[in-house]
């Protein structure tokens, strides 16, 4: 029995790290998308800085729409102020304007967004302007809460394992994007609560499979 428990735990990391090596041509489709758009971002006479603001701003009337129980527009506006998303990064290639601290300002607004557009859908949930739907027993705030979290371990393990040394950090499912996307459909199609569980489900596998890569490119280099 004492061997059995660590040999099966260890059956499970090595799964969890397998599941990443799936991703590999969502992250090509990611990157296939971007350098597409950048015959457009050239023709774009705003800088990329001031675009990764309008996308804040825009984020910032996102999470105002789903306080207010406009979850429908809500989704409207993440896709939009997505598109802003990746029009900084795109025009910053576009113009060899690609600097330090724009990296920096894109990250800092990218987590207030997050954290800003669950702030609103929490708001919408607790004056039920948001139809609430409470699933295994745990309130529906609570689940937005935990989405928060998670998407924040996301962000944090990755750039604080990449402080230490380690590489190939870009694994898991979860990345902002995908959290956005998710958001979407749920408020499209009526499940909006689902969604943020299903995001609480993989923000956390995915912070797990980060811890576990982190863990092997810091012993053994890779």
């Amino acid at each position: 029995m004492l061997l059995f428990i660590p040999t099966t735990k260890i059956i499970l990391l090595s799964k969890l790290y397998e599941i990443s090596e799936g991703y590999i041509i969502l992250n090509k489709l990611k990157n296939t998308i971007r350098i597409s758009i950048l015959p457009l971002a050239k023709g774009i006479p705003v800088s990329p800085n001031m675009l990764t603001i309008i996308g804040l701003a825009v984020s910032i009337v996102t999470a105002m729409i789903f306080a207010r129980g406009y979850v429908v527009l809500g989704g409207v506006f993440i896709l939009l102020s997505g598109i802003f998303d990746v029009l900084d990064g795109a025009v910053a290639r576009a113009s060899n304007r690609i600097t330090a601290f724009g990296a920096v300002l894109d990250s800092v607004c990218d987590r207030y967004a997050d954290g800003i557009i669950f702030v609103g859908i929490i708001y919408g949930l607790l004056s039920r302007n948001i139809v609430s739907h409470q699933l295994f027993l745990i309130p529906d705030w609570l689940w937005c809460s935990l989405a928060l979290i998670g998407s924040y371990l996301v962000s944090y393990t990755r750039a604080r394992s990449e402080a230490a040394g380690a590489k190939s950090m870009n694994i898991g499912f979860a990345e902002r994007p995908e959290r956005m996307i998710l958001l979407v459909l749920g408020a499209f199609t009526g499940y909006l609560v689902a969604a943020i569980v299903l995001i609480v489900v993989l923000t956390h596998i995915t912070s797990l499979q980060r811890l576990i890569q982190a863990e092997r490119s810091l012993r053994f280099g890779r």
